[in-house]
């Protein structure tokens, strides 16, 4: 079902369903918002927190099964309600965070189903600039990566198996939303299927701390046309020797020799700031 009536349609108000117990069948998929799997075996993901639910409900790219959130909440959000033909379950604040197990400070969660998330990896390969993560699972760490994703214009992020969910309710918060905008891929072949975004003209770049890599200030200067694949990899022992031999070119980005590393989001951003700017500070 679609959230939305059609472009053009009159809108009309949402359905607006108080809750006043906690047993109310109508909201016991909110009982499991903290259990992971639990979601992905039923199809669904949770947003949590009154941007994000905003951003979900203005993309209109995920089908959303009902709002849960406070009268505040429920107020704060006003504008863009209208339209939105799913329940919107209203209820105090204590009741929220009695029926969830979490204290969710803004008041406002959401279930969408998840559907066809992930989007074919053919469209990846029609886009200038993307984000390859390998072995990257803490979701904070790949919720900034796609908040940074957005922030510098890159039109996909590609997972190895292991990285972890981009609809992982904290990653999603910490994206700001971004992993709803941001189109992402899962390449079941890692790294061997990185050969056909080099077939298709990619320059791979593997983002390294190896003092013997290529300064990516140098690089960004004199990077060769045509589209970019940024590589990043796991949290502790960064790219495995197998993706960084698919890739084209090793770059690293010059700190101070008493730090031995950088956050991988954090390491992400300044790299995609540099790729993204010519050597003359233009972005």
């Amino acid at each position: 079902m679609n959230p939305f009536e059609p472009v053009g349609a009159a809108q009309s108000p949402p359905v607006v369903e108080p809750i006043e117990r906690l047993d109310d069948p109508r909201v016991a998929d909110y009982t499991h918002v903290g259990d992971p799997g639990w979601l992905q075996s039923h199809d669904l993901f949770v947003a949590e927190g009154r941007f994000v639910v905003r951003r979900l409900l203005e993309e209109r790219r995920f089908s959303v099964r009902s709002v849960l959130l406070t009268p505040t909440a429920y107020a704060a959000l006003a504008d863009v309600m209208p339209g939105l033909t799913v329940p919107a379950y209203v209820c105090d604040q204590q009741a929220l965070a009695a029926l969830t197990g979490f204290h969710f400070h803004r008041g406002c969660l959401a279930l969408a189903s998840r559907g066809r998330a992930a989007v074919p990896l053919e469209s990846l390969l029609e886009t200038p600039l993307i984000v390859g993560l390998e072995g990257v699972g803490n979701p904070d760490n790949v919720g900034g990566i796609f908040r940074n994703a957005l922030a510098f214009g890159a039109g996909g992020v590609m997972l190895d198996p292991s990285s972890g969910d981009p609809l992982y309710r904290k990653a999603i918060r910490t994206s700001m939303g971004a992993a709803l905008r941001v189109p992402f891929a899962r390449l079941d072949d890692w790294p061997a299927g990185l050969r056909r975004f080099r077939a298709a003209g990619f320059t791979i770049v593997a983002l390294t701390p190896a003092v013997d890599a290529i300064d990516i200030h140098a690089f960004a200067q004199s990077r060769p046309p045509g589209p970019l694949m940024l590589l990043a990899g796991h949290e502790g022992h960064g790219l495995s020797e197998a993706a960084v031999a698919v890739s084209d070119v090793r770059c690293r980005i010059p700190i101070d020799p008493r730090s031995d590393s950088l956050n991988v989001a954090v390491a992400t951003g300044i790299a995609l700031a540099m790729l993204t700017t010519d050597h003359t500070g233009r972005s």
